[in-house]
């Protein structure tokens, strides 16, 4: 909150403005005329006079710094100021309280579709360079530690996925926020027999909030709740992918890192440090965002309904998510890949003993827990004796399995070199949702499906905005040119 020029703290300061909230007055404005016209509750030529003066009040808006207030009551001084006392009916049976809501909404909405575009081209970015990477073999990871190799496609397609689900979070929460408040007025809806389904129409919402209380007292904050919400999701997303990139750089040579130029920079001292700045700066802004994702929890927690504290015109602005998007984008289209650096990490450890376990069991009929015991004692033998996998002799594994078993190994030495490559564990699985290239290919076809009808979503919804404004300026302005 800030001061006014007597020095006092101005406890509507909440109300001035914050995304496009002038914008969206108009807009409430220009209906509500339309509607109280319509609906015979403003006379003809009054509601003819009172939308003459919101025109007025639009093109001086026009001439002046982006400074002014989306509040009504300093709105409406300036509608009687050119338009006469009789102007205050453009108020008929509303309240600041529906106003803030029905602003808060398409202010939202608007955020929600800027957002929405972002995620949509960050997945096309992720599965363009996933196209790339279809055999691309690298090192997967669990507790930090080296797990099971995978492809780079299966790995970004798991992050692409999560990013469809938030894409989908919003979508979903889009439906619920472009609902109208207008009408409720304070919380009882009035005396007034509006059109609260024609307004609804006129600025672009799908329908109405029916119960009077819960347009102005619950759903305004469960539905910025439900934003901060699946924005704080993608928040924790894109910061393990950040955490993820950023391992990398502890190496000596990284398999994985960001093309040497604007997305890095170099140590004011070492000269040969390639600092990774850009997955620092987005590591540290989704952070921050989800730090702010859960400042608007804990604006709306613990609240009597119809309390000043949730009365935000701009309750989950999205310039913060719009940048973290940004960056993801731009830090997927920097990234270098070394496919020979990354099957040399797989190579060097023991990701692939797993199928040690599973082709004994497979081929000999041997139960996988024997199987598994084996592949564990060959493994402390080959770091025992600082050996990857692949060195140790065949004769050595042959050994220490029929000294636990009693009984020869049963795969010959072809069938074993065969079974700890890498190719083999990777190309060779068999399960849905696997690094096989044609499951990856299959997966990759879905999202991309999935990626179109998103963003044909996105242009659908952003087209009924478009015509619903189109359509109410071409009603108000018939209106405010009537003589």
């Amino acid at each position: 909150m800030s001061a006014s020029a007597s020095g006092k703290m101005d406890i509507n300061e909440v109300f001035r403005g914050g995304g496009r909230s002038v914008e969206w007055l108009d807009a409430i404005n220009k209906a509500s005329i339309v509607m109280l016209a319509e609906t015979g509750l403003v006379a003809p030529a009054l509601a003819e006079k009172i939308a003459r003066g919101i025109a007025s009040i639009i093109n001086d808006e026009k001439k002046t710094p982006p400074t002014r207030s989306a509040d009504y009551l300093d709105y409406e001084p300036r509608l009687i100021a050119v338009a006469g006392a009789d102007a205050s009916r453009l108020h008929t049976g509303r309240s600041r309280q529906d106003i803030a809501s029905a602003i808060a909404r398409m202010n939202l909405r608007d955020g929600l579709l800027a957002e929405i575009d972002a995620l949509v081209t960050c997945r096309g970015k992720l599965l363009a360079l996933a196209d790339r990477h279809v055999e691309t073999i690298i090192p997967a990871y669990t507790h930090g530690v080296q797990a099971q190799p995978t492809t780079l496609a299966h790995y970004l397609l798991a992050f692409a996925g999560a990013l469809a689900r938030e894409t989908q979070r919003l979508i979903g929460a889009h439906a619920r926020i472009n609902q109208n408040p207008l009408g409720a007025a304070a919380l009882a809806t009035s005396s007034f027999r509006l059109d609260r389904a024609r307004t609804a129409a006129l600025l672009g919402f799908d329908g109405v909030i029916e119960n009077a209380y819960d347009a102005n007292h619950l759903a305004p904050v469960d539905c910025f709740l439900e934003v901060a919400g699946a924005l704080a999701i993608a928040a924790v997303q894109l910061g393990m992918f950040a955490q993820d990139l950023h391992a990398h750089y502890a190496q000596p040579q990284p398999w994985l890192m960001l093309a040497t130029g604007e997305l890095t920079g170099v140590s004011s001292i070492m000269p040969q440090k390639r600092n990774p700045a850009a997955i620092e700066q987005m590591h540290a802004q989704a952070s921050i965002m989800l730090g702010e994702m859960q400042g608007v929890f804990l604006l709306a927690h613990n609240n009597r309904s119809g309390m000043f504290d949730y009365r935000l015109y701009d309750p989950v602005p999205p310039a913060r998510a719009l940048l973290v998007f940004k960056l993801f984008g731009q830090i997927v289209d920097g990234l270098v890949v070394s496919k020979e650096r990354a099957l040399a990490e797989v190579n060097a450890d023991y990701s692939t003993t797993t199928e040690i376990a599973d082709a004994l069991l497979q081929r000999a009929d041997v139960p996988f827990r024997i199987g598994h015991h084996f592949a564990s004692q060959l493994t402390d033998h080959g770091r025992g004796r600082g050996l990857a996998l692949q060195q140790i002799p065949y004769a050595d594994a042959a050994r220490i399995y029929e000294a636990e078993n009693k009984q020869p190994l049963p795969l010959d030495e072809a069938a074993y070199r065969e079974i700890i490559s890498a190719e083999y564990s990777v190309f060779g699985r068999q399960g849905t949702g696997g690094p096989q290239p044609a499951e990856v290919t299959r997966m990759l076809g879905n999202e991309r499906a999935q990626a179109v009808t998103d963003r044909q979503w996105h242009a659908d919804a952003t087209a009924r905005l478009s015509s619903a404004a189109a359509a109410l300026d071409q009603i108000f302005n018939k209106l405010a040119a009537a003589n």
